[in-house]
């Protein structure tokens, strides 16, 4: 149990407490926050079972004895295990919606939400995307969060990994859409075959060994299996290319999340035209490639994968 503070009574008091603990601590911040305020508010709110959209005014209300134990806890957890926030309380958001999370998944952050939000505008015709594909889909966030901000697309979620898959179909549940949605075990695209998509969006392992390696022990929490792409991180960004342009419609569009990884990519394959993407709330390394632009390039990916 952990050792109780004195003087702490309100909800306030224990984000704060914990927010210095977090900084004395050192820790890093990437997992949904970015600063030890906001890291401390997430972990006290959800140790109360409360949202994070709280109005301030509560904020000044008393804890129980209980609750004070419950939150210490977690917070001396974040600090003692350096596991993400979101693996401690089993709950992150994307794109203004929350997911159930745990260690067979990445904690939710993509860039990609901005886009999703937006309906894939201005890159699609949100009202003529009637599938999309969430490739690598871990949690099911991105997917997921695509059926609900476009109410007449069906979209499936690929995994090769049976718990993310797992973790992916109580998300489905929990957010009540089961009749678009499906969930499917496959490495990559084996398993799609005669599938055609106007979207496909992915957030696959895209690390390379030496960032994996230097990694803060947060990410070290995380699935090595979602994070890491081979020596450069793009083995299967490589595939993803390749082959692509087989499961897209003829207006259909390209989205992956490379992050740090971008240079690696640009260098590889320079003739390549990526359009990258911008974002408002911030994040970087998102491409976007039409159908056409992939089966124009298809030579060269199939000689970067064969490099």
């Amino acid at each position: 149990m952990a050792e109780q503070p004195d003087g702490l009574i309100t909800i306030q008091d224990f984000v704060r407490w914990g927010a210095s603990r977090f900084n004395a601590a050192q820790l890093f911040f990437g997992h949904g926050t970015d600063n030890a305020i906001d890291e401390a508010a997430h972990l006290v709110l959800s140790g109360l079972y409360l949202d994070p959209g709280l109005p301030a005014g509560f904020r000044d209300c008393r804890l129980t004895p209980a609750e004070r134990v419950r939150v210490s806890e977690l917070i001396e957890r974040r600090v003692a295990e350096r596991v993400p926030a979101a693996y401690l309380t089993g709950r992150a958001w994307f794109a203004g919606m929350e997911f159930a999370v745990d260690r067979h998944v990445l904690v939710p952050r993509s860039p990609i939400a901005e886009l999703v939000e937006a309906g894939f505008d201005p890159w699609h015709d949100a009202e003529r995307i009637g599938r999309v594909l969430d490739l690598c889909t871990g949690s099911g966030c991105i997917g997921i969060a695509a059926a609900a901000y476009l109410p007449d697309a069906d979209v499936d979620l690929v995994d090769i990994s049976p718990a993310a898959l797992e973790m992916a179909r109580r998300n489905v549940e929990r957010h009540g859409l089961e009749d678009r949605v499906r969930v499917l075990e496959s490495d990559l695209f084996e398993a799609l075959m005669g599938n055609r998509y106007d979207v496909i969006v992915s957030n696959p392992p895209y690390v390379s060994r030496a960032e994996f390696d230097a990694l803060p022990a947060e990410y070290h929490n995380e699935p090595e299996l979602a994070l890491l792409g081979g020596e450069d991180g793009l083995d299967l960004v490589i595939r993803i290319l390749k082959d692509s342009a087989r499961f897209l419609t003829d207006e259909g569009i390209l989205i992956v999340e490379v992050g740090s990884s971008a240079p690696y990519l640009d260098s590889r394959l320079p003739e390549v035209p990526f359009t990258w993407l911008e974002f408002e709330r911030g994040g970087e390394g998102v491409f976007l490639l039409t159908r056409e632009q992939l089966v124009e390039h298809q030579e060269r990916f199939e000689e970067a994968l064969a490099q």
